[in-house]
């Protein structure tokens, strides 16, 4: 288990990591729900549906990581952030850093 100043540091990062995603998934939110001026061309067309299954792609993604940055933050609330979910053995301090959002220690990831 980290030690209080270096959760404190986690904290930080998450929180910062929460706010950047809640951004990003704002910004992709409003674009899509403006809808797409283009003529009949297929070509264009197909443009347009492709990027909007890109975004649709990225979006789902970004709420998949804002969702394990929140389970993070909810574990250090509880007192359970640092334990991995498979084996309930500590995860390393040095992978916490790297990924503060992990649920598993290196043997489960």
């Amino acid at each position: 288990m980290p030690d209080q100043s270096t959760l404190s540091t986690l904290r930080v990062q998450l929180e910062d990591e929460r706010a950047r995603l809640t951004a990003q998934i704002s910004s992709l939110e409003v674009g899509r729900d403006e809808s797409p001026s283009y003529d009949d061309n297929f070509a264009d067309s197909g443009q347009v549906a492709a990027e909007q299954g890109e975004n649709l792609a990225l979006l789902n993604q970004l709420n998949e990581q804002l969702e394990e940055v929140d389970a993070a933050l909810a574990k250090m609330d509880a007192g359970t952030y640092g334990l991995c979910e498979v084996c309930g053995k500590a995860i390393g301090d040095a992978r916490l850093e790297a990924m503060p959002a992990t649920r598993f220690c290196i043997d489960h990831a």
